[in-house]
């Protein structure tokens, strides 16, 4: 595909760094920008344009005539609007994809279309971030919680504890445990002496070892049951503070106000009194969140969660570990940076969240072959997620009417569930795709050559050969 991404920033760059990786993808990058592009230029084989991302003669510079998808994604959401208006009517760009952050656009969904403003498909960071970090509150001790199949099945990622039933036992004695809930796990990385991880295949005699990182697949009713199988269940949450009152700190406490005692934390004033006029439940303090004698008086010994959200990641990562040092039970912190996250949960701070990688995984959604629903990209960019839907016969394809321990998938693959007519199927070795399945499939290697085997297995063809 001939894709062009508009704006070099975090996001544009990891975009392009993992789209560049098919030999199949040519990319062309457009920035302001000089240095950004030539750097990216330096490690990337992509094409580089310096330029207004929305200007005419700038997108036909570029190659916006023969390109299959425009993905704009500057720092504005006015400018990347009228780039998809731009593509769309000089070029007719079959694909139309804009990050828009502003809720104002975004919850006004009329504005969208071919007759108004030609955006396919709208990616707005502050919502996934928010609906990621949400997500964490609900099930406290998980580092990840992802939706497959509009939130019927969820991807938790946990970190084994001592206390966890299924702890210093292989994995065929889950199903003892827990006779009539059903869970697939779906990966395990184990610590090395350096500090690094290793991505471990689950096998029916793999013992789970204290502090393994345990990827693990369920229906949604279910993933309490199972993570009560790795570590003891904590207590809900109930107080929580946030630091930050910019789009994803409002939107987050507004999420949370009902069914959590929240405080929040703007240093900006005019901000603070803003959002205090529009939340009804939080308590909005106008306060420098590394203010260590504020955060004494706010009782942060007693606080569930402390979460970081605002502009400045080292505002973030100092105002964590010190509400950390102070008592506070859990911290998150927003990272921009993806180099950063594991640094950091090294220091004290409970989990990083990668802006960029929960974007790009709503991203790839967009871009990927075949019938790819969703995908959401794992522990910085080195393994992923997807779901993708099951089309053809027997015949035409190479998973319909086969049994799962036939299908050829590629190094790190695993098929770990189905859902089938709105039930949920764990992926065991005997189970059946059938045509439509809606088939969750993880991988611990993101080599493009394995993404794109997976991609090919699921698109069906005219004859099998």
């Amino acid at each position: 595909m001939n894709i062009l991404i508009l704006g070099a920033g975090q996001v544009g760059s990891s975009a392009a760094y993992d789209l560049s990786r098919s030999e199949a993808n040519e990319v062309t990058v457009v920035d302001f920008d000089g240095d950004r592009l030539r750097e990216l230029q330096d490690r990337l084989d992509i094409r580089t344009v310096q330029g207004h991302a929305a200007h005419p003669q700038v997108l036909t510079q570029a190659g916006g005539g023969d390109a299959d998808i425009v993905i704009a994604l500057t720092d504005s959401d006015e400018v990347n609007m009228l780039a998809c208006q731009v593509a769309y009517t000089l070029f007719r760009t079959p694909t139309k994809i804009a990050r828009i952050r502003s809720i104002e656009y975004t919850s006004t969904t009329r504005l969208f279309s071919p007759k108004a403003i030609p955006v396919d498909d709208i990616i707005s960071p502050e919502q996934l971030v928010t609906e990621y970090i949400e997500q964490l509150i609900h099930y406290p001790g998980a580092l990840q919680v992802l939706n497959f199949a509009d939130g019927k099945v969820r991807l938790a990622g946990v970190v084994a504890h001592r206390g966890g039933l299924l702890v210093g036992q292989e994995l065929r004695q889950l199903r003892r445990h827990i006779p009539h809930t059903d869970a697939r796990v779906a990966a395990i990385y184990r610590r090395r002496a350096d500090g690094n991880r290793d991505s471990i295949l689950p096998e029916g005699d793999t013992v789970l070892r204290e502090n393994d990182i345990v990827f693990f697949i369920a229906a949604r009713k279910d993933i309490r049951v199972m993570m009560s199988e790795l570590r003891k269940l904590e207590h809900p949450i109930r107080r929580v503070i946030i630091a930050g009152g910019g789009n994803i700190g409002y939107q987050l406490a507004k999420r949370l106000e009902n069914t959590n005692q929240v405080k929040l934390l703007e240093r900006d004033k005019v901000r603070a009194r803003y959002i205090a006029e529009r939340l009804s439940k939080t308590i909005v303090l106008p306060a420098d969140a590394t203010d260590e004698e504020l955060l004494a008086e706010e009782n942060i010994e007693n606080t569930d969660v402390f979460c970081a959200v605002t502009n400045a990641e080292e505002a973030n990562i100092l105002s964590s570990l010190l509400a950390k040092r102070m008592g506070a039970k859990k911290v998150i912190a927003l990272v921009n940076r993806p180099s950063y996250t594991d640094l950091v949960e090294r220091q004290n701070i409970d989990i990083a969240v990668s802006p960029q990688q929960i974007t790009l995984g709503a991203l790839l959604t967009k871009v990927r072959r075949g019938d790819v629903v969703q995908v959401h990209s794992l522990r910085q960019g080195s393994a992923e997620a997807l779901e993708t839907i099951a089309h053809g016969t027997p015949e035409t394809s190479a998973v319909v009417g086969r049994a799962i321990e036939d299908i050829k998938l590629p190094p790190g693959a695993t098929i770990a569930a189905l859902v089938r007519d709105g039930d949920v199927i764990m992926a065991h070795h005997d189970e059946e795709i059938q045509p439509e399945d809606h088939v969750i499939v993880f991988l611990t290697e993101t080599d493009e050559k394995y993404i794109r085997a997976v991609e090919k297995l699921f698109q069906p063809s005219a004859t099998l050969l």
